[in-house]
């Protein structure tokens, strides 16, 4: 599998508190690609999504390393999003300047012909296949509980005042429930993980048309954030991207 990360700053915030990376291992064998959004202020933001990241990666290579843990990928998510929610909610109390902070995180990991995608909070995964996009995640935030009870339409939550607001992030409470997903990824199928920088900004189809008109997954990459960058990112904008 091929990966690649790109993240900008934006062209309103004066620090990018977006965190992404891809690990990929040689022997044994397995891919992650791991995306955080952080939220607090001053520093605070930054530090939530490195330290979650940094935990998730770390507690997720350690164990598809151990050859006598014969656990799922799936179970290897729930663990390390449990580890990192820890940590970061720890930090939050040990650090008067870290008070109330949190982050996103939507993560892959890909093992041979296991897939498995984990998210809390708002930023997003997709699926790229045939033509088409599927979001794969759904958002936990308080517009998507209003268009899931029929409140708001669709289009009229991509310009709600709250649209920002989430409603789980790694951190904020002591425990943590996260979303697991099985999805099936067949050759040349790309999975595109991204912070609401960009799912703000773009929409679905045009997110597609940009991946599937440029060949390589750096072109995709920056040509997503240069859309983003020309439409003003009033956030951090964030991509990873895995093809089979």
């Amino acid at each position: 599998m091929k990966g690649y990360t790109i993240t900008d700053v934006g062209k309103v915030r004066s620090e990018n508190q977006d965190r992404v990376r891809f690990v990929s291992n040689a022997v044994p064998s397995y891919y992650i690609l791991a995306l955080c959004d952080g939220m607090g202020g001053a520093r605070a933001g930054g530090i939530a999504s490195e330290t979650a990241l940094n935990a998730f990666i770390c507690e997720v290579s350690g164990k598809l390393s151990d050859k006598k843990n014969k656990s799922g990928l799936s179970e290897f998510a729930n663990e390390a999003a449990e580890q990192a929610n820890r940590l970061v909610y720890e930090r939050g109390f040990a650090d008067s300047g870290c008070e109330g902070m949190g982050t996103t995180l939507v993560a892959v990991i890909a093992r041979g012909e296991e897939c498995c995608i984990v998210n809390v909070g708002d930023s997003r995964a997709y699926l790229i296949s045939g033509g088409e996009i599927r979001q794969i995640t759904k958002d936990h935030s308080f517009v998507e509980e209003m268009v899931g009870r029929g409140t708001i339409t669709r289009e009229e939550a991509r310009n709600h005042p709250r649209k920002n607001i989430i409603t789980r992030a790694l951190g904020a409470e002591e425990t943590v429930l996260c979303d697991v997903f099985e999805p099936e990824i067949k050759k040349k199928d790309i999975l595109l993980l991204c912070s609401d920088g960009l799912s703000n900004t773009l929409r679905d189809e045009e997110i597609l048309e940009i991946a599937t008109k440029n060949r390589n997954l750096s072109d995709i990459g920056n040509e997503l954030i240069k859309t983003a960058l020309l439409r003003g990112a009033p956030d951090n904008v964030t991509v990873g991207l895995l093809r089979k």
